[in-house]
């Protein structure tokens, strides 16, 4: 019979033989591939944002995380609403997306993309840069099912149709107007006598090209990037409706599988993505009105009281949607907007 004391000795290298197993599995069980979904290709800066941060991620972690780019939505068919579902259930590893396209599974989250909530680039850097907020925002991404890393910009929403100049609301009235699957923009082309139509972008571009749709909304990047001109798509309104995040975060059941050294650099790796993303994205919205034009487009760029009507006019589902997101969060983002006015 083995004595205690013997028995008590054999336990320090029989709990390190036990350990070393476990340990081995832990850094054995990454994956040799983590899939990230994104909308667009490294040809668009959102596509781009992403591409940057995989780079950076493999390199700084010696290939030991790997992730690759799947453009298009191609993980899930190309329907992008249904990302946030499919990294929940384990087909996306890496989410590096639009919210405003994940609102059918976490309406909270699309909160940015109200109408005319930051109406330039002031606004939108105020909020962007005020920590309580985007802390507050990013426990609503973990209670969503992921961990967020960092935040880009997708770039402010325009209007482009094949029928006539938009210069006031009365202009939408009867355009046929595709829409992501958002049930707010939905109510906001709808309150200004559109007709939305929700689909994806890959069956959109056909039904421009036909004439089946008459209008889309996207930044102008994307109607440069896309040759939306070549789909019929004649007169341009930048009126900067809409601005979302780009959100770099990765699904809760990934993040817990990585070390706490490899989390950081993960962490870390986004964040530089993500500022240069945005860069990507200043440059093109500084000069995207003009080299539509060149493409002999009627680009119109609405004045101050025109921007205050198409505000007048869009304050109903506004008001709806801001009580259906997270009012006092929405309220604290107006207050910082506000500030922005003042200065």
């Amino acid at each position: 019979m083995i004595k205690r004391r013997s028995l008590i000795r054999l336990a320090g290298p029989l709990a390190a033989a036990v350990a070393l197993p476990r340990y081995a599995f832990a850094q054995g069980a990454y994956k040799s591939e983590y899939k990230m979904s994104t909308v667009v290709p490294p040809a668009f800066a959102w596509g781009k944002g992403g591409e940057i941060f995989a780079n950076l991620v493999r390199e700084r972690t010696g290939g030991r995380i790997n992730i690759k780019q799947y453009p298009g939505a191609s993980l899930v068919q190309g329907d992008q609403t249904r990302e946030l579902t499919a990294a929940r259930q384990g087909v996306i590893d890496v989410l590096c997306g639009a919210p405003i396209n994940w609102s059918g599974t976490a309406r909270e989250l699309a909160v940015f993309t109200l109408p005319f909530l930051m109406p330039d680039h002031k606004a939108w850097d105020a909020v962007m840069n005020n920590s309580a907020l985007m802390n507050e925002y990013f426990d609503m991404v973990r209670k969503a099912g992921a961990e967020p890393l960092a935040v880009g910009e997708t770039g402010y929403r325009q209007i482009s149709n094949s029928k006539r100049p938009i210069t006031r609301p009365e202009d939408m009235k009867g355009l046929k107007v595709r829409v992501v699957g958002s049930p707010m923009y939905g109510d906001i082309m709808s309150a200004m006598g559109a007709n939305p139509t929700f689909m994806s972008w890959a069956d959109a571009q056909p039904a421009l090209a036909s004439g089946a749709v008459d209008a889309q909304e996207n930044p102008l990047e994307v109607f440069l990037a896309a040759k939306i001109h070549t789909l019929g798509q004649k007169y341009v309104t930048k009126w900067n409706y809409s601005n979302d995040i780009l959100l770099f975060a990765v699904p809760n059941q990934i993040w817990t599988s990585w070390t706490p050294a490899d989390q950081k650099i993960v962490r870390e790796a986004a964040q530089d993505a993500a500022r240069q993303q945005v860069q990507l994205v200043r440059k093109l919205f500084d000069e995207d009105a003009q080299r539509v034009a060149a493409l002999g487009v009627e680009v119109h760029v609405p004045t101050p009281g025109e921007m205050k009507t198409w505000q007048t006019e869009t304050r109903r589902p506004y008001a709806r949607w801001k009580a259906q997101f997270q009012p006092t969060f929405v309220s604290k983002i107006e207050e910082v907007v506000a500030s922005t006015r003042k200065a």
